[in-house]
Parts: structure tokens; C-alpha cells; sequence
């Protein structure tokens, strides 16, 4: 009897686990089923998207590049966003409140009247008598008013030539007082010492090739064009001979930047020019709000060059997730802070392949931006409080999100591919919440570093390691003062007619960031004045 019941007891248990089998089968059948699916719906997509881009190559399409939805997308991700925080439940009714606060786009309205025009602008005043009035003469009519109009016009850009006679004197009676000494003026400083080029032409010829991204032969017709042909070579070789005037005022700006709580960078490659094939160089920016924006050229993109530009820095770098960065993380000294535009861009480009999870995703991170575009002019502690209140409940209902999708989408698609970056830089992505001066994402530094790229689509490539080292100089600079609302061409001409005798222990008072006070003390004043290069410039001479 012991036995049967032993075997009784066996087939129950086997039964049991056939049973669990049978509905683990169940469960597999009905994954698979999914997958399925889920593999001929982006078979589907694939063949549409391939159809797309044949089309687009025969160019039969064309679209936007920006990240942006339209008005109606817009009002659906709220709404979504809306549905996913009732259903979440938790932190719903606060969270859901913010975005609804923020401004909703409006119309703008078209101008009804032309603008008045810049007062700085020279004026040419022309009145016109009619005919009859002429002959017979003013004394028989009486102006009884008049009609203006205004009409901008374009004169042929000016080279001018500034020819500097330095006579020399003696004493009439030298004999008698035993002088024969020879007296004749100081020769006139220029940044470049007995160099052709004065101060206003150099910023020129900087302001055209690094803000306007001219490469070298287009500047040789320009010129050309103006009355005076400047071959490469010599527009090259102005620039290097500016490089040591010019470079400590930049390292300057660099020491000031490590006081920042918070830079912002990015980089971007370039060609350089070699014998055989063009190699790969790269351009780093480094952005202290408010202060400065720095670039920097290194021949790789790596560890080392990171440390190059950030060596001793202490405190928050935001930066996209590249292993680059990470040995700074590593000592604790620099604090990660991520960028939810870089997250947003894996979950934009799911449009096309998972609308509906996509648009999911969009709505909490579009809730995110639209708190922050309530905040643009707010304090830190304003600023610290709205996001505590009202963006950490998004933040964490986006993970969760993330958390119930992971184990839910295929493999190496870019819904997946966002969902990783989202979860692998989770701490990063939060750590905006901590403190109320920190940005919630690195657009700042991916708008400078558009200089470059927008510049290599014209000049393709750099000359020399030596030659992008003095391109990230100017650039500096001119980003710098564009930071700041300074005019480049201005403030070049003015810093190359201050640098040469400036006190090196008070070079950074010349940096953008402090131009403005720095123009305010007389001793800058009469400086500029004195300088007989910027009266020509002016007009104030000849």
C-alpha cells in the first residue's frame, strides 16, 4: 500500500509540473506570438523607411532636422502625459499641474510698420526742389512742409592708406649748445610690429574668418575686390603672429573658468591636412555660463585631452555620457550632470519605428522642458523649489516607465537603445534636481561648438595642428564676446590696440566678460584715444 501511495503521490507531483510546463508553454507561445508581431511590424517600418530614403536620395523629400513636434503633436503629448500620471497615481496631481502652467505657443503678430533705422549710421541728407521752383527762385513760394522718406544704400567697402611721415628735428643752434642730438617722433604701435596690417584690418580679417567662416581664397577675392589683393600666406601668417599677443589672455580666461560652479562641453572632429590623407583632430568647447566660452584643439579625443583643458577643475560638468569624461566622475572631484536633450534624441528618433511608446516617453520629458521654460528667469532658490515640487515626480515617473519597458522592447531597436541611456544615466539625468543653478541639458555647449561645424563645411579642413590651435584662439574670442552682446569687429580692433602695452598682470580685465567695466576707467579711454590707428578708423583723422 506504502508503494502505491508513494506512486499516487509521484504522478500528483508530475502532474503538477506538466501542468506548470504546460502553462510556461502557454506563456512562451503567447511571448513568441508578440515578438512576431512585433518583428513584421517593424519589417513594415523598415520597408516604408527604405522606401523613404530612396525618394529622399532622388530627392523627392525634404524635412526639418530640429527635435521639435508640431502644435497638434504638442497637445497630444500633454495629453498623454496626463493619462500616464492618473494612471501612476502617485505624484500625480502636482506633477501633472506644471506643464499645464507653461505658456502655450501663440501667433505672432505680423509687423504693421517698417523699423526705425540704427542711428548710428552715417546720414547723407539730400533735398529736392522741383524744376519750377528752381528757375523762378525760393523768394516766390512759401514752404507750406514737406515729405521724407528713407532709403539704406551700400557703399564699396574701404581699404585706407595710412601714410605716417616722421620728420626729424634739430636744434638750430646745436653748434653753440654742443647738442646734436636728433629728435623725431615715436614710431606708431601696431599689434603686429612693423607689420602692413593695422588693428581694424586684422579684427577684419578675424571677424571674416572665424565668425563668417570664409576659408582663405574667398577672403583673397574679397579684398581683391576692395582694391587690394592679400594673398593666404599673408592672411596666415597676420594670424600666427597675433597667436602670442593674443594667447595669454585666453589662458587668462581659462584659469578664470576653473571658479565656475558649473561648465558645460562638448566636442566635435575636424580634418586636418596631410601628405597622404587628411587625419582626424577634434574641437572642445567649454562653456562658464555667463563668463566665457573656450575652445580648445587636440590631435585626439581622449582621457588626456580632457585633462589638458579641465586638469584641477572642481565641481559640475554637464557633458553627454562619453567614456572620456568618466575618470574625472571616478575621483569625485567633478560631479556628472546629464542632458535630457541627448536623452530626448533616442525617443524622437522612435518616432518612426514606436510612435505610441515614443510619444509616451516624449510626454514626461516635454513636461520636463516646459517647467523649465517657466523658470528661465527665475532665482536658484525659486528655481530649486518649482523642481522639487514639480519635476522630480516626472523624473521619477519616466524611470518607472523606463523600468517597465525594458524587459518589454527588442532588442537594438532605438526605442531600446533610449531606454538603456535613460536608465544607464539615471543619476546623472537627476542630478538637476539637486541644486537650482544647474541646467537640465547641454544645448548651450552643442549651439557654440556650431561655429566649427558650420566653419569645416566651408574651409573642409585645417591646415595644421598649429593652424586649428590658433583657429580655437579666435574663436574663443569671438564667441566670447557674442556671449556677452559685444560686437566681435569692435572689440577685436579695440583689444589689438590695447594688448601690446597692456600690464600682463591685468590681462583678464580685457577679456569680453569684462570689457564693459573695463572701458569705463579714463586710463582705457585715453589709451584707445591716443592710439592714431583707431582715429583713422574712426574718421577722426584724415
Amino acid at each position: 500500500m506504502g508503494g502505491i501511495a508513494s506512486l499516487a503521490e509521484e504522478m500528483g507531483s508530475l502532474r503538477e509540473r506538466l501542468e506548470g510546463l504546460a502553462g510556461r508553454c502557454q506563456e512562451l507561445q503567447e511571448h513568441n506570438a508578440r515578438l512576431a508581431a512585433e518583428r513584421e511590424r517593424y519589417r513594415e517600418l523598415y520597408l516604408k523607411l527604405l522606401e523613404q530614403c530612396q525618394r529622399l536620395e532622388r530627392g523627392l523629400l525634404a524635412g526639418q532636422k530640429a527635435e521639435r513636434l508640431s502644435l497638434d503633436d504638442a497637445q497630444l503629448t500633454l495629453a498623454i502625459l496626463g493619462t500616464l500620471l492618473a494612471r501612476q497615481g502617485a505624484g500625480a496631481e502636482s506633477a501633472a499641474e506644471a506643464p499645464a502652467s507653461a505658456p502655450t505657443p501663440r501667433a505672432r503678430p505680423k509687423p504693421t510698420g517698417r523699423k526705425p533705422l540704427p542711428e548710428q549710421l552715417p546720414r547723407v541728407e539730400i533735398e529736392l526742389i522741383p524744376d519750377e521752383v528752381q528757375r523762378e527762385g525760393l523768394d516766390a513760394y512759401l514752404r507750406i512742409g514737406e515729405e521724407v522718406c528713407e532709403t539704406v544704400e551700400k557703399r564699396p567697402a574701404s581699404l585706407v592708406r595710412v601714410h605716417v611721415i616722421r620728420p626729424k628735428f634739430v636744434r638750430k643752434d646745436r653748434e653753440r649748445l654742443g647738442e646734436t642730438a636728433v629728435r623725431i617722433a615715436e614710431v606708431p604701435e601696431l599689434p603686429i610690429e612693423r607689420g602692413l596690417a593695422g588693428p581694424g584690418l586684422l579684427a577684419d580679417t578675424l571677424v571674416r574668418r572665424w565668425a563668417d567662416h570664409l576659408p582663405l581664397h574667398r577672403l583673397e577675392s574679397i579684398y581683391a575686390r576692395e582694391g587690394l589683393a592679400f594673398s593666404r600666406s599673408t592672411l596666415c601668417g597676420w594670424h600666427e603672429q597675433l597667436r602670442p599677443l593674443v594667447e595669454p589672455l585666453v589662458e587668462a580666461m581659462w584659469e578664470d573658468a576653473q571658479a565656475a560652479p558649473y561648465l558645460c562641453t562638448d566636442a566635435t572632429g575636424v580634418l586636418v591636412q596631410a601628405r597622404e590623407r587628411c587625419r582626424r583632430g577634434h574641437f572642445f568647447v567649454v562653456v562658464a555660463p555667463e563668463r566665457h566660452v573656450l575652445f580648445r584643439y587636440s590631435p585626439t579625443h581622449d582621457a588626456k585631452a580632457v585633462d589638458r583643458m579641465l586638469a584641477g577643475y572642481r565641481g559640475y560638468l554637464v557633458a553627454d555620457a562619453h567614456a572620456v569624461y568618466d575618470h574625472l566622475y571616478a575621483t569625485g572631484q567633478v560631479v556628472e550632470v546629464g542632458c535630457w536633450s541627448h536623452c530626448r534624441r533616442y525617443f524622437f528618433q522612435s518616432l518612426s519605428t514606436d510612435p505610441e511608446r515614443a510619444r509616451e516617453a516624449l510626454a514626461y520629458i516635454q513636461g520636463l522642458f516646459a517647467i523649465e521654460r517657466t523658470l528661465a528667469e527665475a532665482s536658484r532658490a525659486q528655481r530649486a523649489a518649482t523642481r522639487q515640487q514639480h519635476s522630480r515626480p516626472l523624473v521619477e515617473g519616466f524611470f518607472a516607465w523606463c523600468d517597465a519597458q525594458a524587459p518589454q522592447v527588442l532588442d537594438d531597436t532605438p526605442l531600446a537603445k533610449g531606454v538603456r541611456y535613460a536608465r544607464n544615466q539615471r543619476l546623472a539625468l537627476e542630478r538637476f534636481l539637486e541644486d537650482g543653478r544647474l541646467p537640465i541639458h547641454n544645448n548651450v555647449s552643442e549651439r557654440e561648438l556650431r561655429r566649427e561645424a558650420v566653419g569645416r563645411k566651408n574651409w573642409l579642413f585645417v591646415g595644421s595642428d598649429q593652424a586649428a590651435e590658433i583657429n580655437a584662439l579666435f574663436v574663443s574670442l569671438i564667441a566670447s564676446c557674442q556671449l556677452r552682446g559685444l560686437e566681435p569687429w569692435a572689440y577685436l580692433r579695440d583689444l589689438l590696440c590695447l594688448l601690446p602695452r597692456w600690464p600682463k598682470s591685468r590681462v583678464l580685465e580685457l577679456a569680453p566678460a569684462r570689457w564693459q567695466q573695463t572701458l569705463e576707467h579714463h586710463d582705457t579711454q585715453q589709451r584707445l584715444a591716443d592710439n592714431l590707428f583707431r582715429q583713422v578708423v574712426l574718421g577722426q583723422l584724415g
